[in-house]
């Protein structure tokens, strides 16, 4: 049975929820599942904007022959090739033969390349090339590496109405709520958010701040991204929140404690670190990177002000969960943020070493206090230590 609902005056929903997928893109858990978000808007004309993923096909299909109500689809918008978004391409052109699909050079390529499909079929446009579909009109805004070369964005100048691809999206499934103002997002959804962003766009900051340099000049009054809410109020807290997330900037002045290891040493180190700063009134978070999805360390990370990396010494390098995190971050392009090390090691502690030639290579990176280093298990001299690196993190965030 259709599930169509309606965004705003002659704009609909046509998307459904996958509360099964385990691993989005078969890299990140969403234990809340993620929409897929497609929309149809009914002027003169109607115009399609993108598909869904092939597991809510069925549904997405039945809800746009709905939506529709006997009228023909003139225009399907193609903003984003990934096939989360592009799968039921075949099967809608298949049953609407009429449409004519508008999209960008580069996405041509892309469609080619899974699909066998006809070039008579797709109408081209350009930065800035504007559609009339009757009372309104679409402008195509592009936005290349985000997160995508291809990638673009529709916007409807009469009603404040973007299209924004996968920008703005989170994980997580919708209940019913569409609308950002109907669910307490905060609370609910920014975490899904962040995560999303630093771990499929974040690499690419430059590039989103040249998209939101474009949307500060329009009037945004409905955005509508290809998952999570749609937003129709309050929209600048999230527009903030990518402002920061792009020039990676914390988020919050805070301290993130990563730890790897093997027996146990190592995470009571980190501990008596973790209780040392929280006495002194700085807020700390403890991570165990063996335990701890790295998509969410990812973005703890970029969350918080100041970090801590504590391995154990594994094949005379570092802990291989911790080695892998902190690569991620370097792919990530982790950066402008404060670090401090804490290293163990039975007979040769030497991941401290490895740890801060990871961290060299990596941008405006500055490191509080020397390493702390453990023989085996915390000691006197050791807890000491960390009791005095506690200090110097602590004076630093509240500086």
């Amino acid at each position: 049975m259709q599930n169509v609902i309606k965004v705003s005056k002659d704009l609909y929903y046509l998307g459904g929820n996958d509360r099964r997928l385990a691993l989005f893109e078969s890299a990140f858990p969403v234990p809340r599942g993620v929409s897929y978000n497609s929309y149809l808007l009914t002027d003169e004309k109607t115009v399609l904007f993108d598909t869904v993923d092939s597991a809510v096909c069925d549904l997405f299909l039945e809800n746009l022959e709905a939506a529709l109500a006997g009228r023909p689809l003139d225009y399907f918008v193609i903003h984003h090739m990934e096939p989360d978004h592009s799968a039921s391409v075949m099967r809608l052109i298949e049953k609407y033969p009429e449409a004519t699909v508008v999209t960008n050079r580069k996405v041509e390529g892309m469609l080619k390349n899974y699909f066998p499909f006809p070039s008579e079929r797709i109408h081209l446009v350009a930065e800035g090339d504007t559609m009339s579909v009757g009372r309104r009109s679409v402008t195509f805004v592009f936005a290349p590496m985000v997160h995508w070369p291809e990638v673009m964005m529709s916007y409807i100048p009469e009603d404040g109405i973007l299209f924004s691809a996968d920008a703005f999206g989170t994980f997580g499934a919708l209940s019913g709520a569409i609308f950002a103002d109907q669910v307490q997002f905060e609370r609910d959804f920014l975490d899904d958010a962040r995560r999303y962003y630093f771990n499929i766009v974040g690499k690419y900051g430059v590039q989103v701040q040249s998209v939101l340099k474009k949307a500060a000049g329009l009037d945004l009054r409905l955005v509508c991204p290809l998952h999570g809410p749609v937003w129709r109020e309050n929209f600048s807290f999230l527009l903030k929140k990518y402002d920061l997330w792009s020039k990676y900037l914390p988020e919050e002045k805070g301290v993130a404690v990563f730890y790897a290891s093997v027996y146990g040493h190592t995470m009571n180190a980190a501990e008596i670190l973790a209780g040392a700063i929280a006495k002194q009134g700085v807020f700390v978070k403890v991570y165990d990177v063996s335990h701890t999805h790295v998509s969410e360390l990812l973005s703890e990370a970029f969350r918080y002000s100041h970090a801590v990396f504590c391995s154990t010494t594994y094949n005379n390098g570092i802990f291989i969960t911790m080695e892998d995190f902190l690569r991620d971050l370097k792919a990530h392009n982790y950066q402008n943020r404060k670090y401090a090390i804490v290293e163990n090691g039975s007979w040769s502690p030497q991941a401290g070493a490895y740890m801060q030639a990871e961290l060299a290579a990596m941008k405006n990176l500055t490191q509080i206090g020397e390493k702390v280093t453990l023989l085996s298990a915390v000691k006197e001299d050791s807890a000491a230590a960390l009791t005095a690196l506690a200090d110097e993190i602590a004076k630093d965030v509240n500086s």
